[in-house]
């Protein structure tokens, strides 16, 4: 088993182009795996009578605050999104395709399996209500398994926008966000203004990938201004100016750092972009391990459907859990370290319910592929196909020399 998985990787990483760089889809796949992660920790479903309610250990328990740092990596992923999304519309001007033809591409692996998950949970909602299942219970579920749109949403919105982009300034963004939580929070200003921050926010990590592709940040000392700026502006909004410790949102608090964004979850976005670039080094080595890319190539190719259906592995073991009973550290109240040792305990079971959701649909994130891990091109573009001629010895050598 072992040889086998060695063959395989071996094989992966001969197959890969020498030119790719391994270290952007490593940040990738660790921004996805930490949202997951966190996700799992620290989102609970309670049993309460006849009801399910969300629930947070970080409302009981405040001083697990560092926990929201190491798995809200959401700044990372629109880091990398900026970067490669404009460094493949470049590509695309440069072959002549047209903006909407690379902008079909690019989405169609978003959006494809989002399909799956509203069919299946708009059966299930049906279901639930039709057999009688209390409304809040279902307005619960469904909140969790669909939440994650949101980002994708944002996302497309952003690369959408990518040819108006590619120029930004990271710091005109950044300088919208400190305006409308300066009106917010300090002049009194309205709620609603800070659903502005939700474009703005997530602009600046994305317009820093831009910054990335066009070779301003490949310096390391561009990564430590923005993780040591951006490390020491968070802290002083959080000690002195109020902002939530927590990077993820918590039931019950009026405000959160993630819905929307405010400028301590902007701040602490650049503390990890800086971080991220600071590591690409470091991942290029460890990437040229055949089992290490491998592993992370395998999270890259399905992405989406392990960020889609995360939620819903979560709430599958919750309910299959019920029928045992409740179950702790699944069922019961978030509100002590015996609860959090418990979950830690469970992750294993989510991953295990999320292998079975890959199964039944991954393959709808991989219809924009074609064989081999390319992508397969919009409809309407041309494509050139060159006849190779067999090979001879002479060029197997030249190929490996």
């Amino acid at each position: 088993m072992i040889h086998r998985v060695r063959t395989t990787a071996g094989r992966l990483d001969a197959a890969t182009p020498s030119q790719r760089d391994r270290a952007v889809d490593a940040l990738r796949a660790f921004a996805i795996l930490g949202v997951v992660l966190g996700h799992w920790l620290v989102t609970a479903l309670v049993a309460d009578g006849g009801a399910l309610r969300t629930a947070s250990p970080l409302r009981d328990m405040p001083w697990l605050a560092p926990i929201s740092w190491a798995f809200q990596t959401l700044a990372v992923f629109f880091l990398v999104g900026g970067h490669v999304a404009t460094k493949s519309y470049a590509s695309a001007q440069a072959r002549g395709t047209t903006y909407g033809q690379w902008l079909l591409t690019r989405l169609s692996r978003l959006f494809k399996p989002v399909a799956a998950v509203l069919v299946l949970w708009t059966v299930v909602a049906a279901g639930l209500l039709a057999t009688g299942t209390g409304l809040d219970t279902v307005h619960t579920l469904l909140k969790l398994a669909l939440s994650p749109l949101w980002f994708l949403l944002v996302f497309a919105a952003l690369t959408a926008a990518t040819p108006l982009l590619t120029r930004l300034n990271p710091l005109w963004p950044l300088t919208v966000v400190l305006h409308v939580d300066l009106i917010r929070f300090g002049l009194g200003g309205p709620s609603w203004l800070g659903w502005v921050n939700l474009a703005a926010g997530w602009l600046v990590p994305y317009t820093l990938g831009a910054a990335w592709t066009r070779g301003e940040l490949d310096r390391r000392r561009a990564g430590w201004i923005l993780l040591t700026g951006g490390a020491v502006v968070t802290a002083v909004l959080v000690v002195w100016a109020g902002y939530p410790a927590s990077m993820v949102g918590v039931p019950g608090p009026a405000v959160s750092n993630l819905n929307p964004p405010t400028l301590a979850a902007v701040t602490f976005g650049l503390a990890q972009c800086g971080l991220a670039l600071l590591l690409r080094a470091p991942l290029r080595r460890v990437m040229r391990r055949p089992t290490a890319w491998a592993a992370v190539a395998l999270v890259n190719l399905s992405a989406m459907t392990v960020f889609l259906w995360h939620q819903t592995a979560l709430m599958a073991t919750t309910a299959v859990g019920l029928t045992a009973g409740r179950l702790p550290g699944l069922h019961t109240a978030p509100d002590g370290l015996a609860w959090v040792a418990v979950r830690v305990a469970w992750l294993p079971v989510f991953a295990l319910a999320l292998m079975v959701c890959w199964a039944a649909f991954h393959g709808y994130e991989r219809g924009g592929y074609e064989k081999g891990g390319r992508p397969r091109p919009a409809r309407g573009s041309r494509v050139v196909r060159v006849q190779r001629r067999p090979k001879t010895a002479r060029d197997g050598a030249a190929r490996h020399a």
